[in-house]
Formats: structure tokens, C-alpha cells, sequence
């Protein structure tokens, strides 16, 4: 996925369902997005990190 394609869908899932969301690098030069708390990763790939509570 392309990194303006994961901010966009990382944005709309944390707003959406009001939970916090990373964005981060894949090995493969892509990128990928999904919940904080089932991110078991390299944190040194997190791009970014979307909190919906957060202004």
C-alpha cells in the first residue's frame, strides 16, 4: 500500500472506531496500518501513530 493510501485509511479506522492506529513500514517498501494494541512489531518501523482522543 503507498504511504498517502495507509495515512488515509489509518485516519479513517482510528476516527471511525475511535481507537488508536499505526502506520508502518513492511519490509517490502510498502506500508501498513492496523490497531496499536495488535502491533507486535519492530517499533522502529511505526511511520506514525493516529489517536482519535488526541487534538
Amino acid at each position: 500500500m503507498s504511504r498517502s493510501l495507509a495515512f488515509a485509511n489509518a485516519w479513517n479506522l482510528a476516527t471511525t472506531l475511535m481507537v488508536c492506529v499505526v502506520v508502518f513500514k513492511l519490509g517490502t517498501g510498502g506500508y501498513g496500518v492496523m490497531e496499536t494494541t495488535e502491533y507486535d512489531g519492530d517499533p522502529a518501523s511505526i511511520v506514525h501513530e493516529f489517536d482519535p482522543h488526541q487534538r
